[in-house]
């Protein structure tokens, strides 16, 4: 299982995801589901992954090579939109399935999702969720400002209580790792390391980028805190009135 956060604010955006995967409770190992394709001042794309490890890699793969063929075929450094974007991962998606489908029938198919972000130079930011099927969605600013995949209903309540359009990026990324604190306090499937990008709208570039490790100082006083906090309100909560 894997966690995945995606968030469109008037500032920016903010990607999040943990590095856990696991075939059992004794088999847990850590890959990063995060993967960025960067051109300074061109464009700026985040893809998070989640579901089956194997087919999440392969669909990366085949758009990491398609990127870097030099060709006049649509890819990843060539299309003029982010629906373009979100339309080549589909593809890419739809073709491995294809590919390994029939071979992975008996153990559920072809499971792989994302989350995916970002802009280009002349359009605004735009955020989509991707299916297995390689159909999207896509986020708004008005009524659906974020994206989550995998075992996201332990984070959810803390974003929906505080993300709005006007969420400052430093507020939505302490949000988002109360998101995950809350999330791995629940469900031993999701795990640090935890992958952090905050991306300023128009800047063309990545400036703020961290990775949060196990024993990371501020998480672990983040986490701390939280949970002091939540307790603290909790004892100040008035008693409800019961029927006797």
């Amino acid at each position: 299982m894997t966690y995945c956060v995606g968030i469109l604010l008037d500032q920016g955006m903010v990607f999040a995801s943990d590095s856990r995967t696991n075939a059992g409770v004794d088999n847990f190992a850590t890959f990063c589901k995060m993967t960025v394709f960067e051109r300074c001042n061109d464009r700026v794309i985040v893809l998070l992954s989640s579901g089956n490890l194997a087919g999440t890699q392969a669909v990366i793969s085949v758009l990491r090579q398609r990127a870097e063929t030099e060709s006049a075929a649509p890819n990843f450094w060539n299309v003029n939109t982010m629906f373009d974007v979100a339309s080549l991962v589909a593809d890419a998606m739809r073709d491995i399935d294809r590919r390994d489908g029939p071979y992975l029938s008996d153990s559920g198919g072809f499971n792989a999702s994302f989350i995916l972000g970002g802009q280009i130079r002349g359009e605004p930011m735009r955020l989509f969720r991707i299916y297995a099927e390689g159909n999207f969605i896509e986020a708004a600013l008005d009524t659906t400002p974020y994206f989550q995949t995998g075992e996201a209903k332990y984070g959810k309540p803390i974003i929906d209580r505080v993300i709005t359009p006007a969420t400052t990026l430093a507020d939505a990324a302490k949000c988002v790792l109360v998101s995950f604190d809350s999330t791995m306090r629940s469900n031993l499937s999701v795990g640090m390391p935890i992958d952090l990008i905050c991306y300023q709208r128009d800047s063309l570039q990545i400036r703020m980028r961290r990775r949060f490790n196990v024993g990371d100082a501020y998480f672990t006083a983040l986490s701390a805190q939280w949970s002091a906090g939540v307790r603290d309100v909790f004892a100040r909560l008035p008693e409800p009135a019961l029927m006797t």
